[in-house]
This record gives C-alpha cells, sequence and structure tokens, in this order.
C-alpha cells in the first residue's frame, strides 16, 4: 500500500482548528474527510498522534499528514433506464436526466449513470478511469442534462479523451441566464480554480486557476432573462456556471454561484448539453449528435415567455 506523507507548518499568528486548518491547506479533500484521519490516528502534531480535530494550531506547529492509499468499491450493476441516443461496438452517446450523477462517490455508489451502463454493457467498457468511472470519458453535473460519451474500450476512450484534450469535441449547451445581454455574442476567457473561500465551489483564479474559454451567444431575449447557447473550448468543472456568474449572468436557479429559483426553477441550474459532436475513434468520420430540452427546462420557458407577452 502506498501511503502519501504530507508535511505542513503553521505560519499565520492566529489559532486555528487542527481539521479546518488541514481542509484549507490541502485541496480536493473535504473536512470530514480530515475529521476522519484525525480520530484514526493519521495526523501528528509536533511529532505527536492528534486525535482531537478540535485540537488549535499556533504559528510554527508541524504537522504531518499519513494519507491512505484510497480504496476502491465494487461497483454494483443495476437495470436502471438509459435514454440511448447511439451505440455501437466503441462507443455509447447517452443523454443524463436532471438529477442523475455521473459515477459513484463516498455518499452515493447507486442510481449513478455508471450503475446503469454496467448493466446495460456487461463487460464491454473502458478500464482507464478505474472500478468507479468505467467508460467515463468526460462527465456533467448532477443537475445538469444533456448529452455525454461513454467508451466501451480502452482504444476508444484514449482517442475520444485526446480529442477533448485538444479542443476539438463540440460542446454545445443552452442555458437560461438572469439579466440581459448587450450584445448578441461574446467570449469569457478567464481561468478557473478551486474558490477558497467555499470548497463546493470553483472561482475565477488569475493567479492559479486553469484556463478556461466559453463562447455564447443569445438565443433568446427573455425580459430580464435571456436563453443562451454556450460552446466550451475548455472543460473546467462548474465552467459555464463559474462564467456566466463572473459577468453577472448567472443561472437561473443556480443557487451555488448566485442564482434564484424563481418561474419553477428549483433544484438546480438551467443548464442542458443539447450538442455534442466528435470523430469516431474506428471510423476517423465527424459525428454530432442533438437532443431536445427536457420537460422542465421547457416549462420554465414557457412560464418566461407568457410573463411578457
Amino acid at each position: 500500500m502506498n501511503n502519501e506523507s504530507i508535511k505542513l507548518e503553521v505560519i499565520e499568528q492566529s489559532s486555528i482548528r487542527l481539521d479546518i486548518f488541514l481542509n484549507e491547506a490541502i485541496e480536493d479533500k473535504s473536512r470530514s474527510f480530515f475529521q476522519k484521519l484525525i480520530e484514526s490516528g493519521e495526523v501528528k502534531v509536533n511529532g505527536i498522534v492528534e486525535t482531537s480535530k478540535k485540537r488549535s494550531l499556533s504559528k510554527g506547529d508541524k504537522i504531518e499528514v499519513n494519507i491512505p492509499e484510497a480504496t476502491e468499491v465494487d461497483i454494483v450493476a443495476e437495470n436502471i433506464p438509459l435514454d440511448i441516443v447511439y451505440e455501437d461496438d466503441d462507443i455509447l452517446v447517452v443523454n443524463k436526466p436532471v438529477g442523475m450523477v455521473v459515477h459513484p462517490a463516498v455518499s452515493n455508489y447507486t442510481g449513478t449513470l455508471v450503475n446503469g451502463i454496467m448493466h446495460h454493457c456487461k463487460d464491454s467498457l473502458s478500464g482507464i478511469n478505474g472500478k468507479l468511472r468505467p467508460g467515463i470519458v468526460h462527465r456533467i453535473d448532477k443537475d445538469t442534462s444533456g448529452l455525454l460519451m461513454i467508451a466501451k474500450n480502452d482504444f476508444a476512450h484514449n482517442f475520444l479523451a485526446a480529442q477533448l484534450k485538444e479542443h476539438t469535441v463540440t460542446r454545445g449547451y443552452k442555458a437560461i441566464v438572469e439579466n440581459g445581454f448587450k450584445d448578441d455574442s461574446g467570449t469569457i476567457n478567464k481561468p478557473i480554480g478551486r474558490d477558497k473561500k467555499n470548497r463546493l465551489r470553483n472561482a475565477v483564479d488569475y493567479d492559479n486557476g486553469k484556463q478556461a474559454i466559453t463562447n455564447w451567444k443569445v438565443i433568446e431575449r427573455l425580459g430580464d432573462h435571456t436563453l443562451v447557447e454556450c460552446r466550451l473550448e475548455t472543460g473546467r468543472t462548474h465552467q459555464i456556471r463559474v462564467h456566466m456568474a463572473s459577468i453577472n449572468h448567472q443561472l437561473l436557479g443556480d443557487v451555488l454561484y448566485g442564482g434564484h429559483e424563481r418561474f419553477g426553477a428549483k433544484g438546480g441550474q438551467m443548464l442542458c448539453a443539447y450538442l455534442l459532436g466528435f470523430i469516431h475513434p474506428r471510423t476517423r468520420e465527424y459525428m454530432e449528435f442533438h437532443v431536445d430540452l427536457p420537460d422542465s427546462f421547457e416549462n420554465v420557458l414557457d412560464k418566461l415567455r407568457n410573463r411578457i407577452k
């Protein structure tokens, strides 16, 4: 087992709780994750094992964290209805519904898209992303609906992943955003990184963020709301949500980034990955797929249209 050992030192003058300090100092792990590490004796403060998450740290304290190697659980195949748009021996294109998680995580190992495609494809899925994410080349958020490409073998996975890396995959989204636009189209080129104040969010980060480019155009003006199309050149987590919020056009229903739950937009952002295009790994031919907006999305649009008649 290859454990990871991380050594840190408190450089701030003011006191801070041990679990909070670790949560802020080490990215990509939750506060509850560090609390469990502390309780299990995996954290030392000044060379002594510390099991209290409330331990107050002071400037100069030295922390050593032992992070055990992650263990993957066996994911159970489930007979979940899937909206399959296209399928052959190499790839699968699926229209994911609103509310479905793409791949299992600590909080939920069932009911995900992966559980469903494992049942549908049996043993025909790429293994590059490990047991938790077989076949998954890219993903969309739980409350975003739309198209995803799934790889049935490693050859297809590598070919599709290379297109994503080279920014040659066509990815079109439709979104309802707040406020009206002066222009009909534009480009947002702002780097994105983790929000330092809220780990559930990402944010524009000019110092440490990764390049992110979103092209947008107005489809329909709806008073103080707008239906827009967004085309991604990069694929950062929450990219459209972060970029639109950064120019004061929060997605309707996206409370995490300052949007409002109005006109029936509740429980998630009004965002649909309606267009997906890529070169097929075997035939080398370009393929493009479109899906209709989900009923929940159309219902919100109808309310906005009726309001301005």
